[in-house]
């Protein structure tokens, strides 16, 4: 093999390990909107129903739109397979006469569902792994719900489920 084919073998070798992904990757949909005269008793609820609706994640931020007038930017994001449904509920539920789209790359963190046993009951938490490193964050349903049930502050409950994380990594890491 000649040194220009070697050195075009070495780039393509190259380029190859720099598109391997640390991480693995999905996608998601991004949908946006502008909200320049909505109320928001109208937000309150419009976040409601696409959460219901199987938005991964649904949020308002403070814009200026054209004219200088104050809006909300209503962001939206969820799966290719929920999209329609979910920009019905936008249509329907707010004054949004056009909603932007897009389809993002993301990385994500492997991860796995787990209970953490806390002094108030069980909790939901995510495991998840970076590189060897591992990562518990409690879910907030989880929190909220003992201290619905329970008639305890959030934060002795957060507190309580963060010393039981502890614990586990202890664990994790012995």
């Amino acid at each position: 093999m000649d040194k220009k084919n070697m050195a075009e073998e070495q780039r393509m070798q190259n380029e190859n390990n720099l598109t391997e992904e640390l991480f693995p990757q999905d996608e998601i949909v991004r949908l946006e909107t502008n909200l320049d005269d909505c109320s928001g008793e109208c937000l309150g609820y419009a976040m409601e129903r696409l959460l219901e609706a199987g938005a991964r994640d649904v949020f308002y931020t403070p814009v200026f739109t054209k004219k200088n007038r104050p809006a909300y930017l209503l962001t939206v994001l969820c799966k290719e397979e929920d999209r329609q449904r979910l920009e019905e509920i936008i249509f329907m539920e707010t004054t949004s006469i056009g909603i932007r789209r897009e389809t993002l790359k993301r990385s994500i963190l492997p991860r796995e569902a787990i209970m953490v046993n806390t002094i108030f009951g069980e909790i939901p938490a995510k495991k998840c792994q970076i590189r060897e490193d591992v990562r518990i964050y409690p879910e907030y349903e989880g929190i909220r719900a003992i201290c619905r049930e329970k008639e305890l502050p959030y934060q002795d409950v957060l507190q309580a489920a963060k010393a039981a994380i502890h614990d586990l990594m202890i664990k994790e890491y012995e």
